[in-house]
């Protein structure tokens, strides 16, 4: 991580005149305040002022970090997490170079999409995690439909759907000490003003752009804002235990229920099954072909045609 933040410094020529000992010397905590201090710097797409502008949230996005280019949202939110910024923050950028999805997979970020993360401390237990994907991803269906998409869903456990195709993708990771959650980072994207062809080959055929599902350029600044007090109209269910409330709205946004899936767990043999719903834990709930129950907690769940 650190090699990351030294680069994101370089480029932004706050280290350019120091020797690599002189670098090594530097406090973390210095590496922070120079980090937020380039995050709070003009840029050209991603505005600050404009998604800040009448944004009706209590604590989500009132400290925005808008950059031009990082290796991770993710990566960067963690960093500042662990140096002192404010529950709600919010992290942004223009573009990622080392983006990354669920299981390690690499995640395209060029120009013209979302790209955020969160920091969160929501004080739960590991058991309640998985529901904090599945409530973000309530939100971001919530701002999809306030904009014009028809049928926004939501498969299992962390991709937005258009019309078959994958627009969005989630990202939940805990920070921990002693066992403790100390905070949660949830990294969001959003294909939102790209063409399908901005995307590598072999993966044009799963995705799809907001560009192209609602057939012109959407300001994303407001996508943005919007996107932020969904997320914290839901997130404050999250806090007062309002589960099966998130559980109801994901359910009726479901891609997922319904579908014969093979499941592919971690150290697991894949299997077929049907999906029957999503538990209280936020855990899948399918049926094998023996006709045995099973709550799959972890993994993916692939489509069959």
């Amino acid at each position: 991580m650190r090699v990351e933040i030294v680069k994101l410094l370089k480029d932004e020529g706050k280290l350019s005149s120091k020797t690599i000992e002189e670098i090594n010397q530097i406090d973390i905590h210095d590496f922070s305040s120079l980090v937020q201090e380039i995050g709070k710097e003009e840029t050209e797409h991603i505005r600050a002022s404009e998604i800040s502008k009448d944004l009706n949230t209590k604590y989500v996005g009132k400290e925005l970090f808008v950059f031009k280019e990082v290796s991770s949202t993710n990566t960067l939110a963690k960093f500042l997490s662990m140096n002192g910024i404010a529950d709600g923050s919010v992290i942004i950028s223009e573009k990622q170079t080392k983006a990354r999805g669920r299981s390690g997979k690499s995640w395209e970020s060029p120009l013209g999409g979302v790209w955020l993360s969160i920091v969160l401390n929501p004080h739960v237990d590991y058991a309640k995690l998985p529901l904090i994907t599945l409530a973000t991803g309530v939100a971001v269906a919530k701002t999809l439909e306030k904009i014009g998409v028809e049928n926004p869903e939501i498969k299992w456990p962390n991709d937005i759907m258009i019309n078959g195709k994958k627009v969005c993708g989630i990202l939940t990771e805990a920070i921990t000490k002693l066992n403790t959650i100390e905070n949660v980072i949830i990294g969001v994207g959003i294909d939102a003003n790209l063409d399908v062809e901005d995307f590598p080959e072999e993966l044009q055929e799963g995705t799809t752009t907001l560009q192209k599902e609602l057939g012109r350029k959407g300001n994303e600044n407001l996508l943005i804002k919007t996107f932020l007090e969904e997320f914290e109209e839901i997130s404050e269910l999250f806090d007062h235990e309002g589960y099966e409330e998130i559980l109801k709205e994901w359910r009726k946004r479901s891609y997922s229920i319904g579908k014969i899936v093979e499941v592919r767990e971690p150290f697991n043999k894949n299997y077929d099954a049907y999906v029957l719903g999503v538990s209280r834990e936020g855990a899948l709930i399918v049926e094998k072909i023996d006709g045995t129950l099973e709550k799959v907690i972890s993994g993916e769940c692939i489509i069959k045609n």
